[in-house]
């Protein structure tokens, strides 16, 4: 008996050590790249939250419809409208062969371009079971008067499907020519395996659709000027790849670039200029090391693979994006806006006219933050991942 205990307690003892040695090592780690990793920032002035809307299960994303009128998602699987500054009571429905649980649920939702027109309402969520599940992209048209999603129909299933219920990632983002751009994550983490490898090795296969961005037509078919249409190697919805788990995406509406942020391990969270065709090395080129301190890759940057713009380490765990336009905070116009769901907070990224990150500035919001947007006000609007979430409206101080 006692010589059991002991053994467990040089075990305990191993096991710290080993843990010390790991801090130590990311603590002597000099980033090798051309990004110096940035961590806190100055707070922003002039502005106060107000709040808005309060207990939202684990709200996930909001989009404005042309009326005013906004959609809010949950990640249980509730789609909720927000009317005159209040949810309607009634959420439009369930949504059929949804899984939530960790990470999975009902995600992004997004208008069509001419809802207006059509009332096309598009939207992401988690799909099978805890060792079978794959991200949708569904769509229904809204009802005239706000009440249902009708004719509903899952116009992409993602491939392959994934043990786990992680890295789904799922924003959305409509470009001018009305295709849409679909983020999606790895896969998961370690030990998690696809066909008998770690799941963020798909991020670097061409005929995966884990840890790529895909462009999609409005009715889910691949459009014929995407950047690997014709290869037998490649999925021809691929736009972008080389991905870990993106969260955000933006897009200024002026000069056309697109902006997306993107989850590493432990540090290394990303903020990346997009490209189509283009590798942004996940798990080849990174900043990130292990959750257990080990390492990742060797490399910060390769040839042929595109280095981010900002590196977060710590992990600010970043979330929704935003490209500032409104008239409420002049000094802000131009910049980007990510939310932080470890950092719980907003980071204002200041941009200058071509593009350079020039400065970031903290907005504390106290809870962890999972989507930001502009509003048709010109304000900036905040949802908290909670049990009982809330929706902030960013605002100057009076």
């Amino acid at each position: 008996m006692k010589a059991t205990a002991r053994s467990r307690a040089l075990l305990a003892i191993f096991i710290l050590l080993a843990f010390l040695a790991g801090v130590a090592a990311w603590a002597r780690r000099t980033p090798s790249g051309p990004v110096t990793p940035s961590g806190s920032a100055p707070a922003a002035a002039g502005w106060r939250a107000a709040s808005v809307v309060e207990g939202l299960e684990h709200p996930w994303a909001i989009a404005w419809l042309p009326s005013g009128e906004a959609l809010i998602t949950e990640r249980p699987g509730r789609l909720r409208l927000l009317r005159d500054g209040a949810l309607v009571a009634t959420p439009l429905q369930a949504i059929p062969d949804l899984v939530a649980d960790n990470q999975a649920g009902l995600m992004d939702v997004s208008p069509h371009p001419r809802f207006a027109e059509n009332r096309l309402v598009y939207f992401t969520y988690a799909s099978g079971t805890r060792d079978a599940n794959h991200t949708r992209l569904a769509r229904g048209r809204l009802a005239a008067d706000g009440s249902v999603l009708q004719e509903l129909e899952v116009i992409h299933a993602v491939s392959p499907s994934k043990p786990r219920l992680q890295h789904f990632g799922s924003r959305l983002l409509w470009l001018p020519d009305e295709t849409l751009l679909l983020a999606l994550g790895d896969g998961g983490n370690p030990p998690v395996k696809i066909e008998r490898q770690l799941a963020r090795e798909q991020a670097q296969i061409l005929t995966s659709q884990l840890g790529k961005i895909l462009r999609l037509r409005d009715d889910g078919t691949a459009p014929s000027d995407n950047p690997f249409v014709g290869r037998t190697d490649a999925d021809p919805l691929v736009w972008s790849y080389g991905h870990r788990n993106i969260q955000g995406l933006a897009r200024d509406p002026a000069s056309g670039r697109i902006w997306a942020n993107e989850h590493g391990s432990r540090g290394g969270d990303e903020l990346n200029l997009l490209a189509p065709g283009a590798n942004f090395g996940w798990p080849r080129a990174t900043y990130s090391i292990e959750y257990t301190f080990g390492t990742i890759s060797r490399h910060t940057s390769l040839p042929g693979m595109v280095d981010p713009l900002v590196v977060w380490t710590p992990a600010q765990a970043p979330s929704g994006l935003a490209f500032y336009t409104g008239d409420a905070f002049p000094a802000w116009r131009g910049d980007l806006f990510s939310g932080g769901l470890k950092s719980r907070e907003v980071r204002r990224i200041d941009l200058d006219a071509e593009g350079r990150v020039v400065a970031q500035e903290s907005i504390p919001i106290g809870a962890r933050v999972r989507d930001v947007r502009q509003g048709p006000d010109g304000f900036l609007y905040v949802l908290t991942d909670e049990k009982a979430g809330r929706l902030l409206r960013i605002e100057p101080a009076p």
